[in-house]
């Protein structure tokens, strides 16, 4: 596969365009005047299940159904496909969100679905051979990541700016965009030299042995929320209570995957893989630990985006004024926003 050198901008231009392109209109939104929109349109992801598919097994989005149209590879390419109509909701890392809603991008983030913790993060991994110890080891090296201009390049490049290598030195550092299940593969058959691994992934390569990191973000930022689920606003407009029903159950899935122990979430996610029929490989689910969700329900605070808007400005990607924390997400349509909990 080709070697792609990208920066945050080119890897976001086209999702960019497309999004303000996309008629304001386009989606599965209801029309003026007919019935809410109950079905929701959207892509997985091979092996895994998703919050939303978790919440509907478990019966908590009441009246909504969600219709698969297909699987994804990264979050720019989902919420792209949200922006244009594809889809009614995608899921992608914040910094991307921001990215989108600086440039007047019709969308609303309305809930936390992945981030890093203790037991779930995502790390940069090197064979235990490698001589790569620290950032400035990188410079002219290959980093394998799932998709470029999103969580794994903005967490790359802060570390490696906090490392105090320069700008310059930086761009030396080459992205290479690859599959997720074939990351582990190209770092132990040398084709990179570093790979971003999270997840059940990361936690499957780690069991495979032979591998150590070199950092996480979890070391590097802590505990966080790092990824939105968000909406066009003209669905959100047209149909406020299919959106509270997708958010409430999504919230109480995520809680009760943090409740209940280790083992039933993973029977539960083999299960959802099987009745589903998708020819899939349910031995990814068996490693999961954690979401990694950092407020309760998926709750979205602001720093978990002032964070990176406060990057973003300061790599020269944003012009003109910083948007707000506030102006990118809503937790309107969250119940645990206010302390409850969904019904």
């Amino acid at each position: 596969m080709a070697s792609p050198r990208r920066v945050l901008p080119r890897a976001l231009a086209a999702l960019t365009a497309l999004a303000l392109l996309a008629p304001a209109g386009c989606g599965g939104g209801a029309a003026a005047g007919s019935a809410p929109t109950t079905e929701l349109r959207y892509q997985g992801s091979a092996g895994q299940v998703t919050l939303p598919e978790l919440a509907a097994d478990l019966g908590y989005l009441g009246d909504v159904r969600l219709n698969w149209i297909g699987n994804v590879t990264g979050g720019p390419q989902d919420i792209q496909a949200t922006a244009t109509g594809q889809s009614d909701f995608g899921g992608a890392f914040n910094g991307a969100i921001v990215k989108l809603a600086a440039a007047n991008a019709p969308i609303t983030a309305v809930i936390s679905y992945y981030g890093s913790d203790a037991q779930s993060f995502q790390g940069y991994y090197v064979p235990d051979d490698s001589p790569i110890r620290g950032p400035r080891d990188l410079v002219g090296r290959k980093v394998g990541m799932n998709t470029l201009g999103a969580h794994a390049e903005a967490v790359l490049k802060t570390w490696l700016s906090r490392g105090g290598l320069s700008a310059e030195e930086i761009a030396q550092v080459e992205l290479v965009a690859l599959p997720p299940v074939n990351i582990e593969q190209s770092l132990r058959q040398r084709q990179i030299d570093v790979a971003v691994l999270g997840g059940v992934i990361r936690d499957k390569a780690v069991a495979n042995g032979g591998i150590r990191t070199i950092f996480t973000d979890f070391e590097l930022l802590g505990a966080f929320s790092a990824g939105a689920y968000v909406f066009r606003d003209d669905f959100i407009r047209r149909n406020p209570a299919t959106v509270k029903a997708f958010v409430a159950g999504v919230g109480r899935a995520i809680e009760w995957a943090r409740s209940q122990p280790r083992e039933t979430v993973v029977a539960r996610f083999e299960s959802i893989i099987a009745k589903r029929g998708r020819n899939e490989d349910p031995s990814l689910v068996r490693h999961w630990k954690s979401s990694g969700v950092a407020g309760r329900g998926g709750v979205i605070t602001d720093q978990e985006f002032a964070t990176w808007i406060d990057w973003l400005a300061a790599e020269g990607e944003l012009k003109g004024d910083k948007p707000r924390p506030g102006d990118v997400y809503t937790n309107e349509y969250n119940p645990f926003a206010a302390g409850g909990a969904a019904a």
